[in-house]
């Protein structure tokens, strides 16, 4: 997580941060990752780092109205929403995982955190991304980011009988919701994804199913920018069409420098 080279310290605060450790984003459907995320893993991806998503429903009763308008049935909802999500990963450089856990509600249960403290095991993240904790719209989403970080503190424990190693620290960055003044959102990190903002287009025009997102998304990211621009200062030399993604941090930043 950076924003350009001359903050990268400052953003994240780790290694991740230049793209050098591996991406964990816990999504709670189908199409998450790709809006409020996709600048991110594609900005990783492209300095080689592994991002992987692990999302846990398809978003198959309460994100796909397209597809029930159509007459689909539940089956092939999913099958519909997981070729979506399949390829925007594609497209963003990452793996995908799903745990077909069931929306609307999204239940949180011992056996889901238990199948995300393995995923965390079985991918040691470097970084954590995730949903805010606070959406009045939509309780997925928050029931989501409160199972992502309640797995990530058991992944942790030597003693937590799950394969693999127990997990570091990684820092856990929530993004955007989709009205962030509702969600108690304050935009603490602002990262430049000018450099690949069309990969997360081609991305977002994976997800048919939500078609009227594709443009809303585009226009948050240059208000985004627009934020980061003002923020940076007029000496990073930014461009007038910078795009952004913002996201708040869970844990402290631990550095040397304050910069």
């Amino acid at each position: 997580m950076s924003t350009g080279a001359a903050a990268t310290t400052g953003a994240a605060g780790t290694g991740a941060a230049a793209g050098t450790g591996p991406v964990l984003v816990v999504s709670a459907h189908a199409g998450d990752f790709v809006w409020r995320a996709g600048g991110a893993m594609a900005l990783a991806a492209s300095r080689g780092a592994a991002v992987t998503v692990l999302c846990l429903s398809f978003g198959e009763r309460g994100e796909s109205a397209r597809a029930w308008r159509d007459g689909k049935r539940l089956d092939e909802i999913k099958v519909i929403r997981r070729g979506e999500a399949e390829s925007a990963a594609g497209v963003l450089g990452a793996t995908i995982e799903f745990l077909d856990a069931g929306d609307y509600p999204l239940r949180e249960s011992a056996e889901l955190v238990d199948e995300i403290v393995r995923c965390y095991r079985r991918v040691g993240p470097a970084v954590v991304l995730t949903h805010a904790l606070a959406d009045p719209y939509n309780p997925d989403h928050p029931a989501a980011a409160r199972m992502a970080l309640q797995a990530r503190v058991l992944a942790q424990a030597i003693g937590y009988d799950a394969p693999g190693s127990p997990l570091g620290a990684p820092p856990v960055f929530l993004f955007e919701p989709h009205q962030p003044e509702q969600c108690d959102f304050k935009p603490q990190v602002l990262l430049d994804i000018t450099e690949v903002f069309s990969v997360k287009r081609r991305a977002m025009e994976c997800l048919v199913a939500q078609q009227h997102m594709w443009d809303y998304y585009t226009d948050l990211a240059r208000r985004r920018g627009v934020q980061l621009r003002r923020n940076a200062g007029p000496n990073l030399g930014l461009a007038h069409d910078t795009m952004a993604e913002a996201y708040m941090r869970v844990y402290p930043q631990v550095t040397g420098t304050l910069q």
